[in-house]
Parts: C-alpha cells; structure tokens; sequence
C-alpha cells in the first residue's frame, strides 16, 4: 500500500493511504457490511456501536464511511442535542435506552452515555461525585445491556496533539467545516490533559470483559476507517443469508399513454 505526507483536498495534512488503495479496500468493506445488514435483518440480531474521542478524532468519517452503502432502516445514527431541563432530572443514563437497538436494528452512536466520563465532567457539567457514580455503574449497565442479546462493540478514537491542531486549524477559514468549532470545541481543544486524566479513569472503570474498549490510531483517517469497519466486522459472527437470484421483469406495455408535458417547474441544468 502507498505511503505518503500529503495535503488533502479538504486542507488536512494526514499521511494516508492513497485514493486508489482505500477506495478499493472500502469496497469490499461495503460488501461486507451488506451481508452483515442482511443477515441481523433476517436473524433479529442487535448491535449497537459506540464511537467516543476527542474533538477532531475522525469518528464522523467513520461513521459515515460504515454507512455509505446501507440501509438507514437497519443501521441508525443516535447523535444526541443537550439534554433537556426534563431530562436533566432523570438517571443520566436513562435518555440513552430508548435508542438502543431492537430486534434487526444496528445503532451507532456518535458520543454516547460516556459524556458523562468526558465532556460534562471536564467542561464542569456534572459534579466529580456524579461522575464517580456514573463509572461505578455504568459496568453494570452495560452487563446488563449485552446479556438482553445486544452485540455491543466501544470505540476510541486516539488522535495525537499535532495532528489534532492540523485538523482545527483546517476548519478556521473552511466554510464546510465552521461549524464544527463551537466555543465548547475550542474550550475541550484547550484542555487536552484534563480530558486524558478523564479517559485514564473511564477506561479503568469501564473497560470490561464484556464490554472492552478497542483503542484505535486516526492520526491516518483512511487507515483509521479500515481498520475500525474491519475490526467491528470481526465481533459480530454475521453469515451470508441465502437469497434468490434477482431477476427484472418485465415490463408492462404502454398501450395508449401518452407521456404529459407535466415538468413545469425544471430545475436549471447549471452543471
């Protein structure tokens, strides 16, 4: 595989595989989660993904290159807004359940109940004693969660100090990529050793045999995406359903219709 430091279209700097080589990896990768989407369909199995990181860490290149080619019926997204005033009163845990998976169903969730381990506790959004609560429990939970029939599989994404200011200071003038630098971004950039102090405790307190924490490398994006949508493929023993062969029929004649001049509104041909 081609090997490089290069300068991305996007403006992040990234040694990454070349177009050519990750295109036809991910290829087959997509086939691959086809089969898996075919087969929880047909099984009624349950997989819920959860990606956590730091700010500029790639999970939402990952997540959307697991779901460029599947089904939004089967694999579901879960990116949750602020809690509500209502939902601050509940068990912290508790607006999360609802969006786990049924019968069929492959949730991935973009940050997950681990807030409470990471942001809210570093940006002062909970007290240490809630947080300490949330790290006593949370294994049990998650037991519980996996012996219900739910394959769950935990992501962290480790980027590195340099490549993580490449990648803030790629969004700065990038119109596509404003948005993602909020106050709250530049305030979490700022507070780089507090957020690993966090991580330390949450993957000592949660890094459990039934529900491990995978690290994975994405100062490489492409590589990174790879390697994570193959490793997940690994942990859940989905087989080929057998399946008819397809064939188009025919069709039907038009016998008197006429095609009608309906299009009054077209949209302008610009390109």
């Amino acid at each position: 595989m081609a090997h490089e430091r290069t300068k991305d279209d996007d403006g992040d700097k990234n040694e990454r595989l070349k177009n050519k080589d990750y295109e036809h990896e991910l290829k087959a990768l997509h086939a691959e989660l086809v089969k898996l989407q075919l087969w929880v369909k047909h099984t009624g199995a349950k997989v819920c993904v959860i990606f956590e990181g730091r700010d500029g860490a790639g999970k939402g290149g990952v997540i959307k290159a697991i779901l460029e080619r599947v089904s939004p019926r089967i694999f579901r997204v879960i990116a949750l807004p602020p809690p509500t005033e209502r939902e601050k009163t509940q068990m912290f845990i508790q607006r999360y359940l609802p969006h786990l998976p049924a019968g069929g169903e492959i949730v991935i969730f973009d940050r997950s109940w681990y807030n409470r381990a990471g942001v809210d506790r570093v940006m002062g959004f909970c007290t240490e004693e809630q947080t300490k609560k949330f790290l006593s429990a949370v294994p049990f939970v998650e037991k519980a969660i996996v012996e219900s029939g739910v394959i769950l599989i935990k992501y962290w994404l480790d980027v590195s100090e340099e490549e993580q200011t490449l990648r803030m200071e790629s969004r700065i003038d990038d119109p596509r990529k404003i948005w993602k630098l909020s106050p709250m971004d530049l305030e979490s950039y700022a507070r780089w050793y507090d957020y690993s102090r966090a991580r330390d405790e949450m993957f000592e307190a949660s890094d459990t045999q039934w529900a491990p924490w995978f690290v994975a490398q994405s100062d490489d994006k492409k590589r990174a995406r790879l390697n994570i949508i193959s490793h997940m493929l690994s942990r859940i023993p989905y087989e080929d359903v057998p399946r008819e062969k397809i064939k188009l029929p025919k069709r039907q004649k038009p016998h008197d219709y006429v095609e009608a001049d309906y299009a009054r509104h077209r949209v302008p041909e610009r390109f």
